[in-house]
């Protein structure tokens, strides 16, 4: 099945309808928040990150506060979101690096949001669009998954499938389309076994297993 420039803008009409309402499911009330919820929504379900950042931020939600906690108490607090060791010590680096060189401030820029410990192109994306509103296209596995499945960008890596997205959707609608893509990942368009029979995209997706 050719997917054609057309069919692509049909897909991009129906995830818009499908999902239109939908929202971020992490939790948070700043940009700090979010960027340290991000962090450790790696391999981590959102509802997991959710319980672990309501009771860390209920202790500590500035970078200061969490600096003071320490390696192993930090440890002992997201222990639950899996890959702790690592994401504790991403998440002091990034508080360290908040508190020296930015006034404690999360940056605005992309790229100097690239420069703080854990973090990649997609939590930078997450946090640029959501945080601060500005159009960005996140790519995590779902959105990878979901858009190499359709056609809708293909690429061996989330960069290439990034900016492939970003060739065919309307920059207006680059964030929300980041979460449509995520929620039909979720919903449907699962890894091991995708829903096709309940997919409003099943008729023009060329992974479809409908006959």
């Amino acid at each position: 099945m050719r997917i054609t420039k057309k069919i692509k803008e049909q897909m991009i009409q129906i995830l818009e309808t499908t999902y239109i309402d939908v929202k971020p499911a992490l939790v948070f009330s700043n940009p700090f928040e979010l960027l340290i919820a991000v962090i450790l929504s790696a391999q981590c379900t959102d509802v997991r990150v959710n319980i672990t950042t309501k009771r860390l931020f209920a202790k500590a939600n500035t970078p200061a506060s969490i600096l003071e906690m320490g390696l192993s108490t930090l440890e002992d607090e997201i222990r639950d979101c899996g890959l702790y060791h690592n994401k504790a010590k991403n998440i002091l680096g990034t508080c360290q690096k908040l508190c020296e060189g930015y006034g404690g401030v999360v940056p605005e820029s992309f790229d100097e949001l690239l420069k703080l410990p854990g973090v990649g192109r997609k939590t930078a994306n997450v946090v640029t669009s959501i945080a601060f509103q500005r159009p960005a296209i996140a790519v995590d596995t779902h959105v990878f998954r979901v858009a190499n499945r359709l056609k809708l960008g293909v690429g061996e890596t989330p960069f290439a499938v990034e900016q492939a997205l970003m060739k065919i959707i309307p920059k207006e609608k680059w964030s929300a389309a980041h979460h449509w893509l995520i929620w039909h990942g979720r919903k449907l368009c699962k890894s091991r076994a995708p829903l096709c029979g309940q997919c409003p995209l099943h008729e023009i997706c060329p992974s479809s297993t409908i006959a």
